[in-house]
This record gives structure tokens, C-alpha cells and sequence, in this order.
């Protein structure tokens, strides 16, 4: 990266007003300093960060969840995943999750990369990993979880992204990158 091109493109924050506290997320809106030398505000939803499992079975089958999402009004169907707590790692928060969700546990763990999710309003980072020897338990969802575990071949999943029937972004990441992986065309 060129810093001195960074630093004409930067922004400093130079005030900030609290506007919620929640559970899930806290609303923050910042004043900041333009590289121009003028001020703007900017509205940024503080996150902890979550984690994304592509949880492979031995059949090349991807195990996802069909829950009621209530910001979309509909049923999604997504790889597993939820919100990291505060100072927990991507592996240890994956492997609850994972166990939460779907009862499964798995053997091998492999962390893929992160991103940022909706990098225009929020700080959250998502972790990707990719768990196989998954073994079969039981699921204990938290109290205001209603979750059905499903197994999709990979294959069947990349139609279901093509045709608009998967609309989650970090399951449809997850579905290109296992796909991807499969393929041998990743860089890993």
C-alpha cells in the first residue's frame, strides 16, 4: 500500500455522540475530518464480530440452518454462524456456534480469512472457517433460536445462489469459497 496515498484518502474522527446501547449493537455517530480539511458525520454500528462455519460432511454436503430472520420477514437458509463474544477467539467462538446451532462438533479446523461485512455503516469482521470429520450430537439452541438443520450438496447450493434462492452474503461467500476450494483453485 502507498502511504501517502492512504493518507489523502483518511478520516479523522474528531467527536463522537453515543445514540444506543443494545445486546447485539451500539450507534454511534462521529464527526470527522475530511482529507479536504472539512467535517462530516458519519452513523457507524459497533458490532463484536461474528464467525461464518462452511461445515463440510463426508458426502461433500454443506450443513446449514433454515431460520425466520425477522429484519428480512423471511426464512433463510444459511451456514451456521453467530456473534462472537467479547474476547472470545474466531475458533472457539466457531466451534460453539457450530454446536449451538447444528449438534455437530467437528474434527479439523481451518481458518480461511475475514471481512468486513458492511464496511459503509458497521465495524463488523467477520471470521470464515471450514470445519470436516463433522460428528453428529446434540443441538442446544439458545431459548429464542427456532432453527432446522439441513445438509445441501455443495453442487445444489451454487444452483440455489444462482437462482436467488440463497441470499444471505456470508453464506453465499462461504458457498463461492468451498466451491472454490473444491476446485483446487484456491490460493491456500
Amino acid at each position: 500500500m502507498d502511504t501517502k496515498t492512504d493518507s489523502m484518502l483518511e478520516e479523522t474522527a474528531i467527536g463522537t455522540e453515543r445514540i444506543f446501547e443494545g445486546k447485539m449493537i451500539n450507534l454511534r455517530v462521529d464527526t470527522v475530518r475530511l482529507p479536504n480539511g472539512e467535517t462530516a458525520t458519519r452513523e457507524v454500528i459497533e458490532h463484536p464480530g461474528a464467525v461464518a462455519v462452511i461445515a463440510l460432511t463426508d458426502k461433500d454436503e454443506l450443513l446449514m440452518v433454515r431460520q425466520y430472520r425477522h429484519p428480512t420477514g423471511e426464512i433463510l437458509l444459511e451456514i451456521p454462524a453467530g456473534k462472537r463474544d467479547r474476547g472470545e477467539s474466531p475458533l472457539v467462538c466457531a466451534r460453539r456456534e457450530l454446536e449451538e446451532e447444528t449438534g455437530y462438533g467437528a474434527e479439523q479446523w481451518e481458518p480461511l480469512f475475514s471481512y468486513y461485512s458492511t464496511p459503509g455503516f458497521s465495524d463488523e469482521l467477520l471470521y470464515i472457517l471450514k470445519a470436516s470429520g463433522l460428528k453428529q450430537g446434540q443441538a442446544h439452541t439458545d431459548e429464542e433460536e427456532f432453527i432446522e438443520v439441513v445438509t445441501v450438496p455443495v453442487d445444489e447450493a451454487l444452483c440455489m445462489v444462482s437462482r436467488g434462492e440463497i441470499r444471505d452474503a456470508k453464506t453465499i461467500i462461504g458457498i463461492l469459497t468451498v466451491n472454490r476450494i473444491q476446485d483446487g483453485r484456491s490460493d491456500r
